[in-house]
């Protein structure tokens, strides 16, 4: 039998022994160290820092990376771990991503080797923590309008500008700053990513207060004033848009099956309800309109699961291409919010309280919704792909 019961086509069934190993193991830490205090975290608005070590332990930064300490594990593997992860909370999972797929996959793809040892090794272990700053006050979804801009100067870059919504920064020793430089060759200007430690002068972090949404989780402002690096602090390899996008490729990745982990964390809870919740008579369970919600949910749930499952063994096998991504990062992002939605009406008045899952996972999922490409982009990247026109303006 399959262990959630959710998991109406046994899609278990379709796991190695391995891949099982990884996601209990995961799952056990959830289940230990998140959910008895989440609720607490995110009323509180407070990262809970202490975990990170234990992520690191646990091989979760860095995961899917081979190589200077990181766990080399497959993208199933990666991607059943994320999907325990946000089953705890986005926030979390998010940590994991800003990390990994983001500061440590720029290192991993774009970086020196000098860069790769020096960062790599200490990300992996959590005795470094990184952040991407790519977005800007006024450049998200167009990062080709950003406005930070790195200008060299003799044997040293000089970076000026602002990014927004960087996951960490306050918190990270490393960042990876995305600039326009000015390309002589080719007559305009390139973005390219900057390795820049956040002890350096004129780096400034400062965590963005009052959000509704990923509460549990750091998000910050950064100010980059006359930032002052060496000439080899540059990514050397791929430069122009496609260094960034590659990493947000791996972050998008992995949210299309952490948010089936919301999504399914919240069917369960309002399973559990309504098996115990008693109206006129009978639990909630024991009626159709009830039956008709759980069955809709899980339905979109096991649907969300396959192309998640089915994103992962193309890129395990090197299929994977970039608008199958956009597949589960838009389908399984929509159905995941709808799915929390519905099953906080299966808890009534008692579902907007912390002390049952679905309407946190909803409220954060407004973030996920929006980060690493809106609903928008991702529309217009599949309808690219069908079409072959671009509709991007």
């Amino acid at each position: 039998m399959p262990t959630h019961r959710t998991d109406l086509l046994n899609i278990e069934s379709q796991f190695s022994a391995e891949e099982l190993q990884t996601r209990d193991r995961i799952a056990e830490f959830v289940d230990r160290r998140v959910r008895p205090h989440i609720a607490q975290w995110y009323d509180e608005a407070v990262l809970p820092l202490e975990l990170l070590p234990e992520m690191a332990e646990l091989g979760l930064f860095g995961m899917h990376l081979s190589g200077y300490g990181c766990a080399g594990r497959s993208a199933v593997e990666y991607g059943l771990a994320m999907q325990e992860m946000e089953a705890g909370d986005s926030g979390l999972r998010t940590v994991v991503s800003v990390q990994g797929s983001l500061a440590m996959s720029a290192i991993h793809k774009h970086g020196s080797q000098e860069q790769m040892q020096q960062w790599l090794p200490k990300m992996a272990a959590g005795e470094a923590i990184g952040c991407f700053a790519l977005t800007e006050p006024s450049a998200g979804s167009d990062p080709s309008s950003m406005t930070t801009r790195a200008r060299r100067e003799g044997e040293e870059w000089v970076l000026n500008g602002q990014k927004r919504w960087i996951g960490l920064a306050s918190e990270a020793q490393v960042a990876i700053v995305w600039a326009q430089v000015a390309d002589e060759q080719a007559g305009k200007d390139v973005v390219r990513g900057f390795v820049v430690p956040t002890d350096t002068a004129g780096f400034t972090a400062t965590p963005i207060t009052g959000k509704l949404s990923m509460r549990a989780s750091l998000q910050c402002d950064i100010e980059l004033t006359d930032v002052r690096l060496p000439a080899e602090a540059i990514l050397p390899e791929n430069p122009g848009l496609r260094g960034p996008f590659s990493c947000l490729s791996e972050a998008r990745y992995g949210i299309a099956w952490g948010a089936m982990g919301a999504a399914r964390d919240a069917i369960e809870s309002a399973l559990d309800y309504s098996a115990e919740r008693m109206q006129f008579g009978k639990p909630l369970a024991g009626y159709q309109l009830t039956q008709k919600k759980l069955v809709d949910m899980t339905l979109e749930l096991n649907k969300g699961q396959l192309i998640a499952l089915n994103l992962g063994r193309a890129k395990d096998a090197g299929t994977l291409e970039n608008h199958m991504i956009s597949v589960g990062k838009l389908n399984n992002c929509r159905a995941a919010i709808e799915i929390c939605r519905e099953a906080r009406t299966v808890l009534g008045g008692n579902g907007i309280t912390g002390d049952h899952p679905p309407l946190r996972h909803a409220n954060n999922l407004e973030s996920v919704r929006t980060y690493e490409g809106t609903d928008e982009v991702h529309t217009l990247i599949l309808g690219h792909q069908l079409t072959g026109e671009p509709a991007f303006r």
